[in-house]
């Protein structure tokens, strides 16, 4: 089965879902060409509403794209404030992520597939057990919320006296601020999930070159893998 062309502007709404969806991925029309074996110009003429697609068609692109049909019929509306849908979604299954690996920590970042993200989630091992062993404090750009799911964490932060929290409990605090979790309970190491959340576009790469502070020596500037 082809493509059916149609008049112009009559499949907009088409058109506008894909984009968004698209954008929300972080992906060129090209590599979503490569992503999917469509042609570039066809998916071009669909994005500019010149162009309707088969079924068979919309199931290779949004298999390509590994994306629900029905996002590409979703209304694109704007969200308040005017802001658009992005209609942006990841899925991080158990033991994905990149992670980095320090003698006092592990992170986990989740969902990495998505580019400019405003929330950054960390699935985070704690081992250091004092400020010496963990180094200077954190500081960073927006906010962050840590909740503990296993063992018990200090949290030093650079105005509050440390405070300890218990499996379920959790902190939101100002990441401007010097901060740092420390592992204080019995077990080897405590765990918890870390969601920190800025403006800035670079969060992600900002927090990893954090994180990445004391990995063991690279030979250069370069980020783990």
């Amino acid at each position: 089965m082809s493509e059916i062309t149609t008049p112009e502007g009559a499949n907009s709404q088409l058109g506008q879902c894909l984009k968004a969806a698209r954008q929300a991925r972080g992906l060129t029309l090209k590599q979503v060409a490569e992503r999917t074996g469509m042609a570039l110009s066809t998916l071009s003429k669909v994005e500019n509403g010149l162009m309707s697609l088969t079924y068979d068609k919309l199931l290779q692109l949004t298999s390509g794209l590994k994306m629900e049909i029905a996002e590409l019929f979703n209304p694109a509306v704007a969200a308040p404030q005017g802001r658009p849908v992005t209609a942006r979604r990841s899925i991080s299954r158990a033991g994905q992520g990149q992670v980095i690996t320090t003698k006092f920590y592990t992170y986990t970042y989740q969902c990495t597939d998505l580019i400019g993200k405003r929330m950054v989630p960390i699935v985070a091992e704690v081992r250091a057990r004092s400020l010496e062993e963990f180094g200077p404090l954190l500081r960073h750009g927006g906010e962050e919320y840590f909740l503990v799911t296993s063992g018990r964490v200090a949290v030093h932060t650079e105005f509050y006296a440390p405070e300890i929290l218990g499996e379920g409990d959790g902190i939101y605090l100002d990441s401007t601020m010097g901060h740092a979790y420390l592992n204080a309970g019995e077990a080897p190491s405590a765990k918890g999930v870390c969601l920190c959340t800025s403006e800035a576009p670079d969060l992600y790469d900002q927090l990893r070159q954090i994180a990445s502070r004391d990995v063991a020596p690279l030979g250069n500037d370069e980020l783990p893998p």
